[in-house]
């Protein structure tokens, strides 16, 4: 469960900028995530839930280096078809403002997370590091239990932002679903800082 959430805020807040359309984006050479923090905003009856989620350093630097573990649990299999819906806010004049979605980053419904993850890691590839050394899946269905990343490293590399991107406060929050059902919510905030 805790990959499910990890890699769907990683492809809403890195991975869906650097793979929509090119119009609109700019290189970053240089930036930080400050004061990365997350809570559960399930019910309490939720199915997935995450239990524990550390990243290091404080600030995030990109590119860089970043050490990150996690874990949780979900009660019900993950399977296709598993939605996503995104609530992006950003802080403007000490007002929470709704960013809309645009070319499907900010405040989107991701239909099937899982046939994002296909299209990420195709079927017959291995996982990437360091899932594969510690046998977790990358793909759906993942099966009902616990799951765990011990600490890992990553490399954070350039990416393209949407020129809208730009600093300042955020809040974002993922609501995972299937077929009408809330599965878990996630809530993470943030500060960006880029050149």
């Amino acid at each position: 469960m805790d990959r499910v959430l990890f890699v769907t805020l990683s492809l809403v807040v890195f991975i869906t900028p650097v793979t929509s359309s090119t119009s609109g984006l700019r290189s970053v050479t240089k930036a930080q995530i400050l004061g990365f923090e997350w809570k559960n905003c399930g019910a309490p009856e939720a199915p997935a839930v995450l239990k524990t989620l550390t990243v290091s350093p404080d600030p995030i630097s990109i590119p860089g280096d970043l050490q990150a573990s996690a874990s949780g649990t979900t009660s019900v299999e993950l399977a296709a078809p598993l939605a996503v819906n995104v609530t992006l806010e950003k802080e403007v004049a000490g007002f929470w403002v709704k960013v809309p979605c645009v070319e499907e980053v900010g405040s989107c419904h991701y239909k099937d997370v899982c046939d994002l993850l296909t299209q990420l890691i195709p079927p017959g590839q291995d996982c990437p590091e360091p899932l594969h050394t510690y046998g977790l899946p990358c793909r759906c269905p993942f099966k009902a239990g616990s799951y765990s990343l011990p600490p890992s490293d990553f490399d954070l590399p350039v990416m393209d932002l949407p020129s809208w991107l730009t600093n300042g406060d955020y809040r974002v929050q993922g609501v995972l679903g299937s077929r009408d059902r809330e599965l878990g919510c996630l809530k993470l905030s943030l500060s960006l800082r880029s050149d």
